[in-house]
């Protein structure tokens, strides 16, 4: 049986259900997501009621009458492909004509009253083997043969009225389809599981792929880090966008700013919110204090029927560009793949580890076609645990090492001194006020364990850990009751007692070995 799978088709066979279509055609999902079935084509336009007339001077858009006309709106429905490459029969001051198809519309020879915008379906010398298209210009009276349900008008004009006054008789109907929104998909579709049986003619959605536009090169690596997984999890949902907001609190600077049209990916660069993503499904206008990621380049049509809290598998077009972590030589492979040029800096050698790529941006990467990378040796790298006990913490831990968007990040150390078997760095003020007492230690602080000061102590946000036991004082030097425990070091805790005091110590969450 046909049926399509992100708006490719396949066969498969009787009695299959969505796992055997997703397995059969190799689309990219992940397990757990939501998944969009559409009846088909001919049911999701059953419930469309905007059209696109696309003209050799511009696009025109009509809205239906359906409760006022529904005989002429089911024959629109059904012909309206017809009347692609017809010529622009006549214009006068009172309408544009395009035309004639063939109907079974029965004519009627009465005057009628007509609006300035009404679409009206006109059945010239009487017959309905000359049907037209009306579009009225003016409030007027008129002959048009129409038919008596509701005086042959199924339409309003709502879009491109200029493009009607200018249209002539040399024009012509390039194409004419569907304005699909959201409320035309969500009434035939339904989010199901894989096991799911499917029938001829559904259409079947699993992903989501952006596109990030080369204009905001420190938004699209925000998009970038956010779908690393490349499975997001729904935060907000609403008629007009969702919401994704699990990097909220990154600062990204304001970059490109533009109209909000449905697909579009956007990053909120300022005010409450800063760092969440959001996908409108809704059109709306540009403001500065969204920046523009991209735009939904296939499956809007799953993002219309998902909900709140479910997960969406998403891809990206091109994808991510990050050496960080791996060795020179493993990024040398990378690199070379992606028709890149490497420059390698710092420790050059094939086993050093990269912790710094210039451009630090994908975008930025593909259009110079070189990254520097800088490396080190890899025991000079600290190799951290974070786990989600105290979440908070671990999230302001996570913020300022640059570990929430990156596999490597950066501490600075503040205070080192021989023999006290403890190491502070640096935190930050402004990100550290809502620190508040969270798994904080009750009898033994260990060695390797990290410790935030938390908001009970004048120095919140100071970031320790301790190279020995200790059963009085946690890692920033703090009691117990001020001190909350994020995570432990894995590995390179011999060679943290080696770093002194203003020294970059660099961290990270994924290890060589």
């Amino acid at each position: 049986m046909l049926l399509r799978v992100n708006e490719k088709e396949i066969d498969i066979p009787e009695g299959s259900n969505i796992r055997n279509a997703i397995n059969i055609s190799k689309a990219p999902y992940l397990e757990g997501c939501v998944l969009g079935v559409v009846k088909g084509k001919e049911e999701v336009e059953r419930h469309v009621n905007k059209f696109s007339i696309k003209t050799t001077k511009g696009s025109i858009i009509i809205e239906l009458i359906p409760e006022s006309s529904p005989n002429l709106v089911k024959t629109w429905k059904d012909r309206y492909k017809e009347f692609e490459n017809l010529r622009v029969r006549w214009t006068s001051s009172n309408e544009v004509s395009i035309g004639p198809i063939k109907t079974e519309l029965e004519p009627t020879r009465d005057v009628y009253p007509y609006e300035r915008w009404d679409v009206i379906m006109s059945l010239s010398g009487f017959t309905a083997d000359a049907t037209h298209v009306i579009l009225s210009k003016t409030k007027h009276e008129a002959i048009y043969g129409a038919p008596e349900d509701n005086k042959g008008v199924f339409a309003k004009v709502i879009g491109g009225k200029k493009t009607i006054i200018e249209l002539t008789d040399r024009d012509f109907i390039e194409k004419v389809e569907p304005v699909l929104e959201r409320r035309s998909i969500i009434k035939s579709a339904a989010i199901t599981d894989p096991d799911t049986k499917i029938m001829e003619g559904n259409e079947i959605f699993t992903y989501i792929l952006v596109k990030p536009t080369f204009k905001s090169p420190r938004a699209a690596e925000h998009f970038f880090a956010l779908s690393e997984e490349q499975k997001l999890k729904i935060d907000y949902e609403s008629n007009s966008f969702l919401g994704f907001y699990n990097l909220q609190g990154l600062e990204i600077e304001q970059e490109y700013v533009d109209q909000r049209r449905r697909g579009t990916v956007t990053l909120r660069n300022t005010g409450k919110g800063i760092g969440r993503v959001y996908i409108y499904r809704e059109d709306r206008v540009s403001t500065p204090s969204h920046s523009i990621i991209g735009y939904v380049d296939r499956g809007m049509q799953l993002l219309d029927i998902a909900r709140y809290g479910d997960y969406v598998t998403f891809k990206t077009d091109p994808d991510r560009i990050i050496t960080l972590s791996m060795t020179q030589k493993e990024a040398d492979d990378y690199l070379t793949e992606k028709g890149i040029k490497q420059i390698r800096e710092g420790l050059d050698d094939d086993k050093a580890v990269i912790v710094k790529q210039e451009p630090r941006y994908t975008m930025d990467i593909i259009n110079k076609k070189q990254a520097k990378t800088y490396g080190i040796r890899e025991d000079e790298i600290i190799y951290v645990d974070i786990n989600d006990v105290a979440p908070r913490s671990s999230w302001y831990f996570k913020k300022i090492t640059g570990l929430l968007d990156s596999p490597v990040g950066s501490l600075k150390v503040h205070f080192a001194f021989p023999g006290m078997k403890v190491m502070m760095f640096k935190g930050s003020q402004k990100d550290s006020k809502l620190l508040i007492p969270e798994n904080t230690p009750k009898k033994c602080v260990k060695a390797g364990e990290i410790g935030v000061t938390n908001i009970s102590r004048k120095y919140l946000g100071m970031i320790g850990v301790r190279f020995e036991n200790n059963d009085e004082f946690g890692p920033t030097g703090e009691p117990f009751d001020g001190t909350n425990i994020i995570g432990k070091i894995v590995k390179g805790l011999e060679n943290l007692e080696k770093f002194k005091e203003g020294d970059i110590v660099y961290v990270s969450r994924k290890s060589k070995s």
